[in-house]
């Protein structure tokens, strides 16, 4: 599913507690679920297209270790399992950046599901603070950059434009084929 999760902000919502106390802040994310007919199947690219509850499309790749793609038929019932959290740590001035993807699938041994996970730590860099609005900017590596508004100006106040942070982004994705329509 095509789940959309606000990363940034709740990365400078977090920055802030963790700078005022020099540690990492964990933010665990909600857990999501979500239960789609199975509309369309493109074989060759390994996509589907499902339905949601709510009557939009959705389209979605299915990565070529899960074997049960082959068995998918239109009019399956496929439930997706979505969690996600961040953690931000203020870095030491002179430690090393950080910018690094990984990602795994495991597959369940007696039934129709599997687990795809993802995570992603970079250094990014406080690049501007506008207390007025309130809101602040990161950079980081590859041109990635990033603005959001911050709820908490005291917070704010205890970062400063040069501050580097370590943003870990973690994702996990668990889908089932429903065995019955």
């Amino acid at each position: 599913m095509n789940i959309v999760i606000n990363y940034g902000f709740v990365a400078v919502m977090t920055l802030s507690a963790a700078s005022a106390s020099a540690q990492s802040k964990t933010i665990m994310g909600e857990t999501q679920t979500m239960t789609a007919s199975v509309e369309a199947i493109e074989k060759t690219s390994r996509e589907v297209t499902v339905k949601k509850p709510d009557g939009k499309y959705e389209v979605f790749y299915v990565p070529v270790g899960v074997k049960r793609f082959d068995t998918l038929k239109i009019g399956d019932k496929v439930t997706a399992k979505y969690y996600e959290n961040t953690v931000v740590s203020v870095k030491a001035p002179g430690s090393k950046d950080v910018d690094k993807d990984s990602a795994a699938i495991t597959k369940a041994r007696d039934s129709a599901a599997g687990t795809t996970a993802h995570q992603q730590t970079i250094t990014a860099t406080i690049t501007d603070i506008d207390m007025k609005t309130p809101s602040v900017t990161f950079s980081g590596p590859r041109g990635w950059t990033y603005s959001t508004r911050v709820k908490d100006k005291d917070l704010l106040s205890k970062v400063k434009v040069g501050d580097k942070v370590d943003i870990t982004w973690t994702e996990a994705l668990i889908l089932s084929l429903d065995e019955g329509k």
